[in-house]
């Protein structure tokens, strides 16, 4: 009779033989086959009450108790590499008989959900053995991805995007012979402008720098008008400002009248002299 046995890791698990009265019972054989490893012999002789073990070096695998009253195995903890066929054999008067285990090791993942982006979450079960499997509620646009580990563990990982902005709680399941675990997340209903705000944010920037540009190149312009205003000179200004001096030296200054004067007389006088002459 073959077995398939799944044990959870670091418990421990007792693998049991035939159910034969251990009176017509001679000779107790287990053997344990790991991989590619030689095989572990473990046997008990009863009329001996002798115990021989061959290529058996794993501290963890032991007689469960005293081999001529319960003959079973016993394995704590179990760990990965302890996965393989054990077989026990009991022989006696009446013939041989055998009972073989397959004995699967089961390591429980560890489950993780979160937002990544643009209405999109991530659900994870991390190192499980054998692979998890992973299902959502409501149904989305979903990836699945696998990672394989040296110890025979798998992380799988399903990403899930919702276009539709009425769903708002998405709930992923993972199933595993070791058991169910169901996580579940509200989406932000802000994530579907995200592209838009990263757009705004690239924009805002270029934006702000013309501006302050601008702003520049007016102050710019404005004080070199000013400094042209103020250095240009204003000829009706000055032709105002001129006036009066020359008014009021034509009509305050005695001295420039006086010169007329003379200048007038000396001419007149002339003109007479020269009559004079003309007439003799």
């Amino acid at each position: 009779v073959n077995t398939s046995l799944p044990v959870l890791v670091d418990t421990k698990t007792v693998l049991s033989c035939p159910p034969i009265l251990l009176t017509n019972v001679v000779i107790t054989i287990w053997e344990i086959i790991l991989g590619d490893k030689s095989p572990c012999i473990r046997t008990h002789r009863t009329d001996k009450d002798e115990v021989t073990d061959t290529n058996c070096t794993d501290k963890r695998m032991t007689w469960l108790y005293r081999p001529d009253q319960i003959p079973a195995l016993q394995i704590d903890p179990v760990a990965i590499t302890h996965e393989g066929y054990y077989r026990c054999t009991v022989a006696g008067p009446f013939g041989n008989f055998h009972h073989g285990y397959q004995l699967r090791v089961l390591v429980a993942p560890e489950v993780t959900l979160f937002q990544s982006e643009n209405r999109t979450a991530v659900c994870k079960a991390v190192a499980g053995r054998p692979a998890a499997r992973i299902s959502w509620t409501p149904e989305g646009d979903c990836v699945p991805a696998y990672e394989y580990w040296g110890n025979g563990t798998v992380t799988v990982q399903s990403t899930c995007h919702w276009a539709d902005g009425n769903v708002s709680i998405v709930s992923c399941s993972v199933f595993h012979e070791t058991g169910n675990w169901s996580r579940s997340i509200e989406l932000n209903p802000g994530a579907k402008t995200s592209k838009t705000l990263i757009i705004l944010y690239s924009i805002l920037p270029i934006f702000i720098l013309v501006f302050v540009g601008f702003i520049w190149l007016l102050k710019i312009i404005g004080c070199r008008k000013y400094k042209l205003k103020k250095t240009e000179p204003t000829p009706g200004v000055e032709e105002d400002e001129m006036q009066p001096y020359a008014s009021y030296t034509e009509k305050s200054n005695p001295l420039y009248d006086t010169t007329n004067r003379v200048k007038t007389s000396q001419l007149l006088q002339s003109e007479v002299d020269g009559m004079n002459l003309h007439t003799l």
